[in-house]
């Protein structure tokens, strides 16, 4: 039995297995649209997903730290595979945030496109939403939740990129740009007849106004669009492994779907933040 085959064959069925045996499978195949409240610290209340991003959190810092240690300047694998994320996001950002904003943007970018991810991937760790404590009323508390199936954590992190939008704008645009922008006549004054320039102001004044509007829903749509996949995810692996024996794992093709739609939404939430500050701060090829 080779390593590679433990590797490729083995380890994913073991951990398929695994998953199937414990995730939601206590749940009875239901999974709560709310998070369960674990305990309270100084009026403030402790829920299972707040635990699940805590946990999340440090395990990613450890992970750099390990990982990379100190930067050098032939890397180590470690700093090599974060350097290529870090690159392979660069490239995918820098066209729509414009080149002299991408160094300044890409922290905020990548710290929400891995952080999310792996609260998207959390659901699917084994003993995740499987092993809690019962309240007074019977009810079962797990101890870990996917963090991004509690529409509290999604509004949160919609919140952190809509002030991440604001500060890049105002630091780096201006208000007179924004105002220019979503209120501004984008007409040529000296090649257009004045009544119709007059008319074309009155016209971007109400555009800018529904565009007002559809900022101010933009952390709505973010949070809400996250949310709902998460959820929907989690709900269907535990209608399927409420339906099948913990040692059949007929939950594998829907173990890959929600990996694939993990990846999606992170890559969405984070390319949304990227364009909502390339709008107004990329105006390198105008003059």
């Amino acid at each position: 039995m080779t390593l590679k085959f433990l590797v490729n064959k083995l380890l994913p069925t073991v951990f398929v297995l695994l998953a199937s045996a414990t995730a939601l499978n206590a749940a009875g195949g239901e999974v709560s649209s709310h998070a369960y409240q674990l305990h309270e610290i100084m009026g403030m209340p402790i829920t299972n997903s707040m635990l699940t991003t805590w946990v999340i959190a440090l395990a990613l810092i450890l992970a750099v730290r390990l990982a990379v240690g100190t930067p050098q300047l032939i890397p180590t694998k470690g700093q090599a595979v974060f350097e290529s994320v870090y690159s392979g996001l660069e490239s995918v950002m820098e066209p729509i945030v414009g080149s002299k904003l991408i160094n300044k943007v890409l922290p905020l970018l990548i710290c929400l496109f891995l952080f999310i991810l792996i609260n998207n991937w959390s659901g699917l760790l084994p003993g995740v939403g499987a092993f809690g404590f019962k309240d007074a009323e019977g009810n079962l508390n797990y101890f870990f939740r996917p963090a991004n199936s509690d529409l509290n954590t999604t509004i949160a992190l919609a919140a952190i990129a809509m002030l991440g939008w604001l500060y890049f704008v105002l630091r780096y645009a201006g208000i007179k740009l924004l105002a220019h922008d979503l209120f501004g006549n984008k007409a040529e004054k000296d090649s257009t007849p004045l009544p119709l320039y007059f008319f074309l102001s009155l016209v971007f004044l109400l555009v800018g106004l529904i565009e007002v509007v559809s900022i101010g829903i933009r952390p709505l749509t973010l949070s809400m669009r996250l949310f709902g996949n998460i959820l929907g995810g989690e709900t269907l692996l535990a209608k399927i492994i409420d339906m099948l024996p913990w040692y059949v794992p007929g939950a594998l093709p829907f173990y890959l779907l929600e990996t694939l739609v993990g990846l999606i939404q992170a890559l969405v939430f984070t390319l949304l933040t990227a364009v909502y500050i390339g709008l107004i701060c990329n105006h390198e090829e105008e003059h």
